[in-house]
This record gives structure tokens, sequence and C-alpha cells, in this order.
């Protein structure tokens, strides 16, 4: 749908412009809008039903369980605006579907990475709390991207992902004309040494200001680079797609079985 308001804290977002009527209490999260496509493909059926900027949404289903998707755009900043919009239409989960480098040598391209916790090297989440609130993932989402994962066959790593504000000078990569910025040479050595898996640019914030909120979030991303053995491919994307879209099936189940037990919160000890 389409909304010529210029008020940003109208009923139809002032950038998404997605309505309640529009989206699914679930959402993926990708950055390129061109991967809406490539995550629609995989679900039984969807209709686009915003694109307005880098904020591109569909909404269907997967395997019979209700599904949004909204693209982000590149970093933090446009990704907490789907955040926000998308809550204040009532999206309650939010997962981020995305690419990343890994930082550990055992990690092969096209694997997966379920992040359970985030570094936040970037500023938006600032804004919000103070520097050393924790960016942590809904242990609900990633209990369901790891069973995903599993029933899928995809290999996949759990751990704490680094998300940065710059693709180059932030991530420890040399800029124009060989520019470096300080502790750019050592900085992915020490998020190696402390056990981080990868880096990205969206899911602090996103985990951030969703446990703000008191939403569930949790994102998955595909190898597409090893920053340590050098090997770089564009491989697994469909994988976490299919991953998180399996997910959101399985957190649809999660909240039944929560309602027939009378649990506020799904765990090991309640059945899928």
């Amino acid at each position: 749908m389409t909304d010529d308001s210029e008020d940003p804290n109208d009923g139809a977002g002032y950038h998404v412009e997605a309505a309640p009527e529009d989206v699914a209490d679930a959402v993926l999260l990708p950055g390129n809008p061109e991967r809406v496509d490539k995550v629609t493909a995989l679900w039984d059926g969807h209709e686009e039903v915003a694109h307005h900027r880098e904020y591109r949404t569909a909404t269907g289903t997967y395997d019979g369980a209700p599904i949004s998707v909204t693209s982000t755009g590149i970093g933090s900043p446009s990704a907490a605006i789907a955040v926000e919009e998308l809550a204040r239409v009532g999206v309650d989960t939010f997962i981020r579907v995305g690419s990343c480098g890994a930082i550990q040598p055992e990690m092969d391209v096209g694997d997966l990475v379920i992040t359970t916790g985030a570094v936040r090297q970037e500023g938006t989440s600032d804004e919000y709390v103070r520097e050393d609130y924790p960016a942590a993932a809904d242990g609900e989402v990633v209990s369901a991207l790891v069973a995903a994962a599993e029933r899928l066959g995809h290999d996949y790593h759990t751990g704490v992902t680094m998300s940065a504000d710059s693709f180059y000078a932030g991530q420890g990569r040399p800029g124009f004309e060989g520019f470096e910025a300080a502790g750019s040479d050592e900085l992915v050595a020490e998020l190696r040494e402390a056990n981080v898996k990868n880096i990205e640019m969206e899911a602090s914030a996103i985990l951030t200001i969703a446990n703000v909120y008191g939403l569930r979030a949790g994102a998955v991303c595909s190898v597409y680079a090893n920053r340590v053995t050098g090997e770089f491919r564009t491989e697994g994307e469909s994988r976490a797609a299919e991953t998180a879209s399996l997910a959101v099936k399985l957190l649809a189940r999660m909240d039944e079985v929560k309602r027939e037990a009378g649990a506020d919160r799904w765990h090991a000890g309640l059945s899928l």
C-alpha cells in the first residue's frame, strides 16, 4: 500500500508503508530488496504489499504459517527504521536473513551462522540504550533456527556476531587508496581470539531494539567469505532464507504449545 502522509508516527509507516493488515506477526529482514524474491520463492504463495525506498515487503505463507519479509537496505540505521515501523503495526518477531564474513578458520563458505548475541560496533543501538546493554537474540528464535537448520540438513554454527557500521574501515578492510583505520589491522584477530564467529552490519541493532520493546528477534546469515582463509563465494543465500522461513513455522508451533501448556516461554521440556 502507499500513503502520502508526512507524519512519521502515522499508522501506515513513514518509510516502510505497511499497515497492520499487510503483514504477519513474524517478519524476515534481508538487506537487499532483490533478496525478497529469493525468499518468497520458497513459500506456498505471496503478495507484494509495499515498496518504498529500500523497504520492500511481501506477505504469504510458508507450510501454512503466515509470514512476511521486509528488506532493510544496508546497515543498522535503516534496519532500525524497519523494526520500529513494523513493530508499530503489530509485528512481534523479527529474523534477520543476510550474508556475513566468517572469522573462524573452520567455517566454510555456504555455512550458516545463527546469532546468539552480538557485539554492538554500530552506533544506532547507542541511540536507544547505554553501551553496556547486551544485544541478545531471543532464546525461542535461536532454538527455532537451530531446529530448522537441523531438519533441513544445513551446516551451521551458533555464537556471537559483530555488527559494524562500515563495510570497509569498520570491518578491518582497506579503504580508498589503501587507507587503514586505526586498529583495523588487529580487529579481525582480536574478534577471532574472543570467539566471535562472524561480521555483518545489522544484527546487533535489530536484537537490541527488539529487546527494548519486549519483542522476539534473531539472525541467520550465510557465510559469503572467510576472512581467515581468504575464500569468497556468494553461496548459501537460499539456505538462510529457507532456515528462517521454517523457523517461523516452528515458532508458530511453539506458541501453540505454550498456550496449550499455559506456559509463558517455550522450553526444551515442551514438545514440538
